[in-house]
């Protein structure tokens, strides 16, 4: 019987390839990809500091302080998600000297994640055969430009870092696939071991991995019936053995702090009891099925412009597609296209699914859509069977691209906090910097500096991020509740609890300040302080 196609292209893809993952770009598409992390760069690092500490990366910043000051952690099964993220903040302090923490800035913290937010584009030329050459370059263009990927490889938490990890151990692993070389599982296995050292919500990303691996090879199984079988070489036992014993040493040496804290390792299982719970609903941060998709698809908040990653979405589907169909491919592997098809999906379904949503966890899987965008723009490209239809599609897609990055773009400058954003949420307001720019002067009118005594009164939600602004002050309590003796010389109460403690007579209410939508602090200094502040501040006379 005559061997089909289809046959020799299974026997193609299962066969181990020497060939190192890079010789496949020519170098015009070299030349390409280069200019897309470029691209990547110049979209995620300018500006760092321009949008106010998100109450989460505030309190990541003060975890991390422990770590810096004192090279102490401890994993919180409870809070704060897994240790990657202040490790490695650790490690790039090291490398460029970081100051002592009161002169850390937002930019210093956040460059860690644009690093690796950066690295999602690095890490594409590992899939080049997998999503085939051009699909690969057009995969990190989008990378390059996405809103959402721009937007929150910009923030001090842990999304960007657990889909690089992710992206990593699936391009090993692929890698693996095609030449049996232990060195890629070995790195497979590591990014494994991290990603489980980031977040709890690892086993929904593993489980999606594993189900899409099995109807992946069920499809194969079922579209080629009729056909000879084809084998992939079988897998090394001593391989997959030292692998998970790789996997497994990074998740002890995180979680154990460097075998510091052995409880940590019993720590990263009972994390599952509380995040369980948060998933079921016992959360403030429930929504509904389409919250996801309604930001990513098509926001437009008040008189905001309109926002929408629609053309990643729809050359999704169209890469998708041509997975199932194996059509238009090129240089593809068409099973490698499904996996990742129903590996998007199934990560897409639960997320939507699952009650707790908060907007960062798009990342999970719309970085498999934006692959799979990749894929899409050049199954429309080969299309065309003239040069110049085919040039057509080309500038449709590059001013596609163009519109995401003008997107990105304004939205990390003029909306990066504002609630028109699609990925805003519970963002603190710029206006509570005025309240801690007034602190700052205040003090430095008392004789006491940054000695001064300042109580913080508020419940735990409603006075975060200021421990992060409050950091160089030395002598700040902070109370859930009106204590039995309130007074201080510098107090920032919530508007809530309505204190009125300028009736005692011996202070001044003199700002009323917003720390995020709805939510108000109030700013009371002692008489004789305020004084004094005003002395070294003379009024202007009116022109």
């Amino acid at each position: 019987m005559a061997e089909s196609a289809t046959d020799r292209a299974l026997a193609a893809a299962a066969a181990p390839s020497r060939a190192s993952p890079l010789n496949g770009l020519s170098r015009p598409l070299w030349v390409l990809f280069g200019l897309c992390v470029v691209l990547a760069l110049g979209l995620r690092l300018p500006q760092l500091d321009r949008r106010p500490m998100h109450n989460d990366e505030a309190v990541n910043a003060l975890k991390f302080k422990q770590l810096w000051e004192q090279g102490k952690y401890r994993y919180d099964p409870n809070e704060h998600h897994g240790p990657t993220l202040d490790y490695f903040a650790l490690a790039l302090g090291r490398l460029t000297r970081g100051p002592d923490f009161d002169h850390y800035t937002e930019a210093r913290l956040r460059l860690e994640t644009v690093l690796f937010g950066l690295g999602l584009v690095l890490v594409l030329p590992l899939l080049a055969d997998a999503l085939g050459r051009r699909a690969t370059l057009w995969a990190a263009l989008f990378t390059a430009v996405s809103p959402a990927l721009v937007f929150y490889s910009r923030y001090f938490i842990h999304e960007t870092l657990f889909v690089f990890f992710t992206l990593l151990a699936l391009a090993a692993g692929w890698r693996y696939w095609r030449s049996r070389r232990f060195a890629w599982l070995a790195l497979a296995a590591v990014a494994l071991g991290l990603v489980i050292a980031t977040k709890e919500t690892f086993v929904i990303t593993l489980g999606a991995a594993v189900c899409a691996v099995g109807l992946n090879q069920t499809w194969n199984r079922l579209l080629d019936a009729s056909g000879p079988p084809v084998k992939a070489p079988p897998l090394k036992p001593a391989h997959l053995a030292a692998a998970f014993a790789l996997c497994a040493l990074v998740w002890a040496v995180f979680f154990s702090s460097f075998f510091t804290n052995p409880a940590g390792l019993l720590d990263s299982f009972r994390t599952f009891a509380p995040w369980i719970s948060r998933a079921g609903g016992e959360s403030p941060h429930v929504h509904p099925w389409y919250f996801y998709l309604h930001r990513l698809l098509w926001f437009h908040a008040g008189k905001g412009p309109v926002w929408t990653e629609a053309v990643v979405f729809v050359l999704a589907l169209l890469g998708a597609a041509s997975g199932f169909t194996r059509r238009r491919l090129g240089h593809g592997n068409a099973s490698f296209v499904r996996f990742l098809a129903c590996y998007t999906f199934l990560l897409t379904a639960f997320y939507s699914l699952l009650a707790y949503k908060t907007p960062w966890c798009l990342l999970s899987f719309w970085s498999g859509a934006v692959l799979l965008a990749g894929v899409g723009a050049a199954v429309l490209v080969r299309r065309a069977r003239q040069w110049q239809g085919r040039a057509a599609w080309r500038l449709v897609l590059l001013a596609g691209a163009g519109y995401l990055g003008w997107q990105a773009w304004q939205l990390d400058t003029a909306y990066a906090a504002d609630p028109r954003n699609p990925y805003v949420y519970a963002q603190t307001v710029p206006n509570l910097l005025e309240l801690v720019g007034k602190i700052q002067a205040v003090t430095a009118a008392s004789p006491d500096g940054r000695n001064t005594v300042i109580k913080v009164i508020a419940p735990e939600d409603d006075y975060w991020p200021l421990p992060w602004y409050l950091r160089s002050f030395k002598r700040v309590g902070w109370w859930n509740r009106i204590p039995s003796d309130p007074f201080a010389p510098i107090m920032v109460v919530s508007a809530q609890f309505n204190a009125q403690l300028d009736r005692a007579h011996t202070h001044l209410m003199v700002g009323y300040f917003e720390l995020r939508p709805q939510v108000f602090l109030e700013l009371y200094v002692q008489k004789d302080l305020w004084s004094a502040y005003l002395k070294q501040r003379p009024p202007q006379p009116e022109e």
